[in-house]
């Protein structure tokens, strides 16, 4: 009787009560409103990866374009602060908020007035951090030998570290291209998941 009884309550009890998620609940049609725009996607993708080919034809371009973006990014941000410091009624916070946008926007304004140097600068430091990270990745492989993987731990500490030995050897002149490869690099692998996610929409019923 008592089974019984458990039954008929956890027949009553919808699925989403019950920790699932019930048919037409409001995941589906979210993802078939996705799967009707899977056109846009793909044209968002082959987007990406036509700039990416632009970018990698034309690597000194793109570096001035990477820095006079990370520059207007640091100004923007330099802004923001200075306006929310005047929203701050405590003097010190106010201080704080105040010097660190000045500060902000005056390395913004730098960087955009001189673009290569800016370049310059952010290579050596990619570079160098690069040299960090794959010595600790080296490091942290040969801590973990005898675990599954730890060689290809090693293998990826090498590759980033000699990556970024290139850099700093070929600095100066590497400051011309390095930042505008990236982002090439980066534009089309961004640009192939989103075309594969369209065609993945398109193929998918929901």
């Amino acid at each position: 009787m008592r089974s019984r009884l458990r039954m008929e309550a956890s027949m009553t009890i919808p699925n989403d009560a019950r920790g699932g998620i019930a048919p037409g609940g409001p995941l589906l049609p979210g993802l078939s409103q996705m799967r009707h725009s899977w056109g846009w996607f793909v044209a968002l993708g082959a987007v990406f990866i036509l700039l990416g080919f632009v970018a990698l034809a034309h690597l000194v371009a793109s570096t001035f374009a990477t820095a006079l973006y990370v520059g207007a990014m640091i100004l923007v941000a330099g802004v923001v602060q200075v306006l929310h410091a005047f929203r701050v009624r405590e003097w010190s916070r106010f201080a704080v908020w105040l010097v660190c946008g000045l500060l902000y926007v005056v390395a913004g304004g730098l960087i955009m007035s001189e673009p290569l140097l800016a370049a310059g600068v952010i290579t050596l430091m990619l570079g160098v951090a690069f040299v960090v990270s794959g010595v600790f990745r080296i490091a942290a492989g040969l801590g973990a030998r005898g675990t599954d993987g730890w060689i290809f731990i090693v293998l990826s500490g090498v590759v980033t570290l000699l990556l970024g030995a290139v850099i700093i050897a070929h600095w100066p002149v590497s400051s011309l291209t390095i930042l505008g490869l990236l982002l090439g690099v980066e534009l089309i692998v961004n640009g192939v998941a989103t075309l594969v996610f369209g065609l993945a929409l398109r193929g998918k019923g929901v």
